[in-house]
């Protein structure tokens, strides 16, 4: 089995902001977010590439579910829901972002600026104001 960051994500062996988390997929906080709420959804199985993803229909129920929940819990405009297939895949593991979206953002094309959380607690404040609107749908 190949590990890598989101391999020791899922396993706990590594701390992120979790969101939300069940047999098929783990969702947790970007690090280094495009927008403040921004979420990863990852396969809680190690899988590298869409191509590899034998059942997508699981998987991607969990993505639209999110995507639901981080405009509705975070009172978004909408979502960017995006996924890159190994070049630019900066985590051998297949991940679909999810970027709360609001008009004029500042957010123009595939230019991602990145900002950081100002503590832990704004980081898990986010992450449970999605997951209350995760659970509530």
């Amino acid at each position: 089995m190949s590990t890598d960051l989101f391999c020791e994500i899922i396993a706990g062996e590594r701390p992120a902001t979790l969101v939300h988390e069940d047999e098929v997929a783990v969702s947790f906080l970007d690090a280094r977010p495009v927008f403040k709420g921004h979420v990863l959804v990852v396969p809680r199985a190690h899988i590298e590439t869409l191509a590899d993803l034998a059942d997508v229909g699981p998987f991607f129920d969990r993505v639209r579910a999110m995507a639901g929940a981080v405009e509705e819990g975070l009172g978004a405009g909408g979502t960017f829901v995006a996924m890159n297939n190994r070049v630019s895949q900066s985590v051998p593991h297949l991940h679909v972002h999810v970027v709360p979206r609001n008009p004029k953002d500042g957010l123009r094309g595939f230019f991602w600026p990145r900002t950081k959380y100002a503590s832990p607690e704004e980081a898990q404040d986010y992450a449970g104001r999605v997951a209350g609107a995760l659970t509530a749908g």
